[in-house]
C-alpha cells in the first residue's frame, strides 16, 4: 500500500483472510504460488492481467512501469537490487521470525526472540552504517527505502529500540512524514 500511494497508482485492495486459509485457495495461488502477501494484479496492461508476488518483485515492477523510485544508472540499479536482495534475504525474514517468537511462541519460549532479536538488530546495524552519510538508502528516496522502511517501523512491537540507532531512527522519521506513507499504513485501519 505504501509503494502505490507513491507511486500514485489507483488500486484496490482486496483482504485475504488467512486465518480461513484464503491463501490456499486456487485462485490466490495463481496470483501468488507462494500463499503470501503481498501480490498484486495489474489490469493495466496490453492482453491478460499480469500477476506479480514477492515484496521485491512487486517494487521493481512498479518502479519499472511508473520510471519512479529506481535509479536509471548502472551504479544506481546495482545498488537498488543489493539493498532489495538484502532486504528479502535479510531484514524482512530475520524481523518475521523475531515478529513469531513476540507475538506467538509459546511462553517462556526466550532462545528465538533472543536469536531473532539479535539478528533485528544486526540488521539495524547494516542500516545504521549504511545511513551515516545519506538521507536515504540510495542518497535520494527509492524503492529500496519503501521496503526496509516497514519492518523498522515496528520496532517497538517487536520488542526492539532503535536507541542505539540513531541514523535509523532519524531516517524513519523522515519516511513517517512522507504523505503516500502515512496514507498507505493508514490503510483499512478503520476496518
Amino acid at each position: 500500500s505504501i509503494a502505490l500511494e507513491e507511486f500514485g497508482l489507483p488500486y484496490n485492495t482486496m483482504l485475504v483472510n488467512i486465518g480461513k486459509g484464503d491463501q490456499f485457495k486456487p485462485e490466490f495461488l495463481k496470483i501468488s504460488p507462494n500463499n503470501r502477501m503481498p501480490a498484486i494484479v495489474d489490469h493495466d496492461v496490453d492482453g491478460e492481467p499480469m500477476t506479480v508476488f514477492e515484496s521485491g518483485a512487486i517494487l521493481w515492477y512498479l518502479a519499472e512501469k511508473t520510471g519512479q523510485f529506481l535509479p536509471t544508472d548502472a551504479r544506481g540499479r546495482k545498488e537498488v537490487l543489493e539493498w532489495l536482495f538484502w532486504q528479502t534475504g535479510n531484514q524482512g525474514p530475520m524481523a518475521g521470525q523475531l515478529s513469531h517468537f513476540v507475538n506467538y511462541a509459546p511462553a517462556g519460549e526466550e532462545y528465538g526472540k533472543k536469536r531473532y532479536g539479535g539478528e533485528y538488530d544486526r540488521n539495524l546495524g547494516v542500516l545504521e552504517k549504511r545511513l551515516s552519510d545519506r538521507e536515504y538508502i540510495l542518497g535520494d528516496y527509492s524503492i529500496a527505502d519503501i521496503i526496509a522502511f516497514p519492518w523498522v517501523l515496528i520496532a517497538k512491537p517487536l520488542t526492539a529500540s532503535l536507541d542505539d540507532f540513531p541514523n535509523v531512527s532519524a531516517w524513519r522519521g523522515r519516511i513517517k512524514q512522507r504523505p503516500a506513507v502515512q496514507r498507505g499504513v493508514n490503510l483499512m485501519k478503520d476496518q
